[in-house]
């Protein structure tokens, strides 16, 4: 199928500001069983350049210059159009095979890599006792626990909207059970963390779920020996199939805002963001 993306977002400014730099994440990340078939970026006021880069964790960045003097609003619009094709979720082998169960090593030359996506900042000694009381109910079966952890934070946890503000620290998501689909991406990334499995953060879209159809989305991918990079969206409870589409990754659950720059002046901002997905083939 084709998926179809207009995401919109509208800075107003109450005095006129001189634009800094802005950097932008609104160019999805191609997958095998996915990749960008049209694209388009609209900026007003007209920037006086972009730059196309690729940012240190493998992300398209777009980094705006404005040499236009003061403006009193900024808006960005990025349409797009992915092919993205079925997948067989589970068409992996995880090699060595002793993977199957974890707590396991990573190879020496793929560990120094990995080296970011485990950093345990955000395990506390209650976020390792909720994922190993997990991973006993599963045997410490390494697909098993990845699955049951999703679903056990979908079946067990309540959506709350919160339009702003950075993710919750895992101990509060556990300690309410309830939050954003970005709280619940954080505490999955530390649940997976703190048994030795590498984690990442991921921002994008996702079509087919109404209460995520107007605003970004937020997820978590793994690293399995033998299999690469595979996604969990403890927000829906599911493995990532081909209704996701990535806008990016990181180490970091804060660094992948779609637009983020400054401006010059005393001014307060308001901003109104949309999105709207829709299958076109």
């Amino acid at each position: 199928m084709n998926l179809s993306v207009r995401h919109s977002l509208q800075y107003s400014y109450n005095s006129p500001v001189a634009l800094q730099p802005h950097t932008l994440y609104l160019y999805p990340r191609s997958y095998p069983h996915q990749r960008v078939i049209d694209y388009q970026l609209l900026i007003d006021p007209f920037p006086s350049k972009i730059v196309k880069n690729v940012d240190a964790e493998g992300n398209v960045q777009q980094v705006v210059y404005f040499y236009n003097g003061p403006v009193s609003y900024l808006t960005v619009t990025a349409s797009m159009t992915l092919l993205s094709e079925t997948i067989n979720v589970f068409d992996f082998v995880l090699f060595p095979f002793g993977s199957k169960n974890f707590p396991f090593l990573y190879d020496n030359r793929i560990h120094k890599y990995l080296l970011p996506y485990l950093n345990r900042g955000d395990v506390t000694g209650n976020v390792e006792q909720f994922a190993r009381k997990i991973a006993n109910e599963v045997n410490w079966g390494t697909v098993p626990f990845l699955v049951e952890l999703c679903k056990y934070i979908f079946e067990n946890f309540s959506y709350s909207h919160r339009a702003y503000g950075s993710a919750m620290h895992p101990d509060d998501t556990l300690r309410n059970s309830t939050g954003t689909c970005r709280d619940f991406a954080r505490l999955y990334m530390a649940c997976c963390r703190s048994l030795g499995i590498a984690a990442r953060f991921v921002s994008g879209y996702l079509y087919g779920n109404p209460q995520q159809a107007h605003e970004l989305h937020a997820w978590v991918e793994v690293y399995l020996p033998g299999a690469g990079w595979r996604g969990f969206d403890p927000t829906e409870g599911k493995v990532i199939g081909n209704n996701h589409i990535s806008l990016g990754t990181s180490a970091d659950f804060d660094q992948l805002a779609p637009v983020m720059g400054s401006f010059k002046g005393y001014a307060n901002s308001s901003l109104f963001t949309n999105v709207t997905i829709e299958m076109t083939a």
